[in-house]
This record gives structure tokens, sequence and C-alpha cells, in this order.
């Protein structure tokens, strides 16, 4: 699979959707190693398991849909009606996985673009505290996930379902 690549002659002109391009994951990524959709009846139009593959792909690398949409040459429309199908269940979970990695990216690109222009720009300390913040809101202190709380609780559950305990 190849990136999607600036077209414009001077990088720094690139617009948002292709600005921040990182590698698309290896074919052997967990990333793409969920359940298509197999269309009961394929079309020549279908958004086959390889082109589904290939979006998921290039949404971790972007982390824009517009964008993994447009390299796969199907609509927004077409790839979320698919993603509500009984049976796109993986292609589903892989779509929001794709994203999470998107979006961890476009923090590091933030953080980095905040800490390199330092000081000497009020709005990039503006941009590093908002990240900053953003993240800190969804941290958990492991220190405080003991027996009765939430998130122990939930792992708990989940490990003795597991093994067939519960």
């Amino acid at each position: 699979m190849t990136s999607p690549t600036p077209t414009r002659a001077t990088p720094r002109q690139a617009t948002s959707a292709v600005a921040y391009t990182s590698d698309l994951p290896e074919e052997d990524d967990p990333l793409l190693a969920f359940t298509p959709y197999l269309h009961k009846r394929p079309r020549r139009n279908s958004i086959t398991p390889d082109l589904q593959r290939r979006f998921v792909a290039t949404l971790a690398a972007t982390g824009i849909v517009v964008q993994a949409a447009r390299s796969i040459g199907k609509s927004m429309e077409a790839l979320y009606k698919l993603r509500k199908l009984p049976g796109a269940e993986g292609f589903a979970a892989a779509w929001d996985e794709a994203v999470e990695y998107g979006v961890w990216r476009l923090e590091d690109c933030a953080t980095e673009r905040a800490l390199a222009e330092g000081l000497s720009n009020p709005r990039a300390n503006s941009l590093l505290c908002f990240i900053l913040a953003y993240r800190g809101q969804y941290r958990e202190d492991m220190r405080r996930i003991v027996p009765g709380h939430p998130l122990y609780e939930n792992i708990r559950d989940e490990v003795l379902a597991e093994e067939g305990l519960v």
C-alpha cells in the first residue's frame, strides 16, 4: 500500500488532509486483522475486504476519515452505511481503532510543534497546554485502581469471564 503524499510543489502548502501523514501500517499489523464485511451479492462498486483494509490503514496513517475515503475512491455515505450493517462489526471496530491511532499521532504532531516553537510563540504554549489538559482528563492514576474502583472491577470481571469462573 502506498501512503498519501502532499501534491503541492512546496510541502508547507499541503492541506490538512495530507500535511501530517505517517506510514501506513504493515500488512501484518493487528489493526488490519479484522474480519471484513462480505457482501452477499457483490457488485463491481462494492467495498471489498481489500478496500476496507486500505481504508482502515489510511485512516490510521492520516487520522482523517475524508482522506481515507478518498484514498479508496468511495463516498463517506457508502462507508458509514457499510459500517452500520449487521456483520460489519469487525470493520467498525477497526475503524474506531484507526481513528484512535490517528488522534494519537495528531496529538504527537501538535505537541512536537508546540515544543519546537517554544516560548517565542504564545499560541504554541496554548496548544501545548490544551493537549496536556485533554490527555490528562483521560489518564488514570494506577495507584488508585484498587478493588472497588470501576476500572478494577471491569478488568476483574473480564478476566473471570475469560477463565470461565463467572
